[in-house]
């Protein structure tokens, strides 16, 4: 799939995938059917949930390192500057990295790398970010992704980006 292609799907992933609320017991539920999942299949990732003002679910299972939490600080912040998942930032940028420095989004505190996806809640916008690190960036979106699909009833697979 081209990266028009992808581009498009994952704006639709941002469209539908929209919270009737969000509170902590919704984070907890996410965050666990996450980390279950990880456990499960034998997952390296860290999970981080949160409002832009405190964190409301944090995982790390094994394999993972300080840097995952690191990289989910990153694309959290990427995804409140910016508005949109990370990774659909990283196709549109053209792969992972950093931003220039006229966006002024310096390499300590921002990413250009999938997992990074903004919680939005029906009425409200985006008020937060459920961000995964671990998995090769696609992978990070696609878990995140699956883990909103099924938390709101919907077909994983309407919504999955291909496999390349």
């Amino acid at each position: 799939m081209a990266a028009a292609e992808d581009i498009a799907l994952v704006k639709k992933q941002e469209q539908d995938l929209v919270l009737d609320a969000f509170d902590e017991g919704v984070a907890f539920t996410l965050g666990q059917a996450i980390r279950d999942r990880a456990a499960a299949e034998g997952l390296s990732l860290v999970v981080d949930i949160r409002t832009w003002d405190r964190q409301m679910f944090f995982a790390a299972t094994p394999g993972t390192t300080a840097d995952n939490a690191e990289w989910v600080r990153r694309k959290i912040n990427t995804v409140r500057r910016f508005h949109k998942a990370s990774y659909r930032i990283s196709l549109e940028r053209g792969g992972d990295g950093v931003f220039p420095e006229i966006l002024n989004a310096g390499a300590t505190d921002y990413v250009i790398a999938g997992g990074g996806f903004p919680i939005r809640v029906r009425g409200a916008g985006i008020v937060g970010c459920l961000a995964i690190s671990g998995l090769p960036g696609r992978d990070d979106h696609g878990v995140a992704v699956a883990a909103l699909c099924d938390h709101l009833g919907l077909d994983r697979a309407a919504y999955a980006l291909p496999k390349q």
